[in-house]
Protein backbone atom coordinates (compact mmCIF):
# COMPACT_ATOMS: atom_id res chain seq x y z
CA UNK A 1 0.00 0.00 0.00
CA UNK A 2 1.26 3.47 -0.50
CA UNK A 3 0.06 6.84 1.24
CA UNK A 4 -0.71 10.56 -0.34
CA UNK A 5 -0.61 12.69 3.07
CA UNK A 6 -1.78 16.04 2.76
CA UNK A 7 -0.59 18.68 5.17
CA UNK A 8 -2.30 22.03 5.51
CA UNK A 9 -0.72 25.08 7.11
CA UNK A 10 -3.36 27.16 8.52
CA UNK A 11 -5.42 29.26 6.01
CA UNK A 12 -6.32 33.20 6.42
CA UNK A 13 -9.63 32.29 6.41
CA UNK A 14 -10.69 28.91 7.88
CA UNK A 15 -14.26 29.06 7.13
CA UNK A 16 -13.75 29.75 3.47
CA UNK A 17 -11.23 27.05 3.46
CA UNK A 18 -13.81 24.10 5.46
CA UNK A 19 -16.47 25.26 3.17
CA UNK A 20 -14.16 24.57 -0.25
CA UNK A 21 -12.50 21.75 0.95
CA UNK A 22 -15.78 19.85 2.27
CA UNK A 23 -18.10 20.82 -0.71
CA UNK A 24 -15.29 21.29 -3.91
CA UNK A 25 -12.21 19.48 -2.88
CA UNK A 26 -13.35 15.98 -1.32
CA UNK A 27 -15.74 15.33 -4.21
CA UNK A 28 -13.00 15.66 -6.95
CA UNK A 29 -10.75 13.54 -4.86
CA UNK A 30 -12.79 10.81 -4.76
CA UNK A 31 -13.16 10.61 -8.54
CA UNK A 32 -9.28 10.16 -8.65
CA UNK A 33 -8.84 5.99 -9.95
CA UNK A 34 -7.49 3.77 -7.79
CA UNK A 35 -8.16 5.61 -4.34
CA UNK A 36 -8.74 2.66 -2.28
CA UNK A 37 -8.70 4.94 1.04
CA UNK A 38 -9.03 9.04 1.91
CA UNK A 39 -9.30 10.57 5.65
CA UNK A 40 -8.91 13.90 6.94
CA UNK A 41 -7.24 15.17 9.89
CA UNK A 42 -8.63 18.51 10.43
CA UNK A 43 -7.77 20.73 13.50
CA UNK A 44 -4.62 18.97 14.35
CA UNK A 45 -3.41 19.21 17.92
CA UNK A 46 0.67 18.98 18.18
CA UNK A 47 1.66 17.04 21.15
CA UNK A 48 5.41 17.83 20.56
CA UNK A 49 7.56 20.68 18.91
CA UNK A 50 6.24 23.53 16.54
CA UNK A 51 2.97 24.36 15.56
CA UNK A 52 0.69 21.99 14.16
CA UNK A 53 -0.46 21.74 10.40
CA UNK A 54 -3.97 23.00 10.51
CA UNK A 55 -5.63 20.31 8.49
CA UNK A 56 -4.07 16.17 7.32
CA UNK A 57 -5.12 14.06 4.40
CA UNK A 58 -4.43 10.83 4.04
CA UNK A 59 -4.87 9.24 1.03
CA UNK A 60 -4.06 5.52 -0.15
CA UNK A 61 -3.73 3.62 -3.09
CA UNK A 62 -2.30 -0.21 -4.03
CA UNK A 63 0.89 1.01 -5.44
CA UNK A 64 3.44 3.73 -6.09
CA UNK A 65 2.49 3.44 -10.02
CA UNK A 66 -1.42 3.84 -9.16
CA UNK A 67 -0.80 7.05 -7.34
CA UNK A 68 1.55 8.36 -10.15
CA UNK A 69 -0.81 6.89 -12.69
CA UNK A 70 -4.23 9.07 -10.86
CA UNK A 71 -1.83 11.70 -10.32
CA UNK A 72 -1.57 12.31 -14.33
CA UNK A 73 -5.45 11.41 -14.98
CA UNK A 74 -7.83 14.00 -15.93
CA UNK A 75 -8.98 13.71 -12.27
CA UNK A 76 -5.87 14.07 -10.71
CA UNK A 77 -5.46 16.93 -12.22
CA UNK A 78 -8.79 18.84 -11.42
CA UNK A 79 -8.03 17.81 -7.92
CA UNK A 80 -3.91 19.96 -8.59
CA UNK A 81 -5.88 22.69 -9.63
CA UNK A 82 -8.51 23.05 -7.23
CA UNK A 83 -5.87 22.66 -5.05
CA UNK A 84 -4.22 25.83 -6.37
CA UNK A 85 -7.23 27.48 -5.87
CA UNK A 86 -7.61 26.69 -2.87
CA UNK A 87 -4.31 28.61 -1.59
CA UNK A 88 -4.59 31.52 -3.49
CA UNK A 89 -8.37 31.97 -2.44
CA UNK A 90 -7.98 31.15 1.70
CA UNK A 91 -4.23 32.24 1.90
CA UNK A 92 -3.05 28.86 3.53
CA UNK A 93 -0.21 26.12 1.32
CA UNK A 94 0.35 22.63 2.05
CA UNK A 95 3.13 20.22 1.68
CA UNK A 96 2.64 16.53 0.63
CA UNK A 97 4.76 13.52 0.95
CA UNK A 98 4.33 9.35 -0.65
CA UNK A 99 5.66 6.85 0.69
CA UNK A 100 5.01 2.66 0.67
CA UNK A 101 3.88 1.23 3.97
CA UNK A 102 5.62 -1.27 5.71
CA UNK A 103 4.01 -3.27 8.26
CA UNK A 104 7.09 -3.85 11.47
Amino acid sequence: MVKYIVLWNTPEDPVAFERHYRDVHIPLVKQMPGLRRYTIGPHVTALRGGEPYYWIAELEWDTMDALQKALQSPQGQATAQDAASLVRSTGTSFRTMAYEVEEV
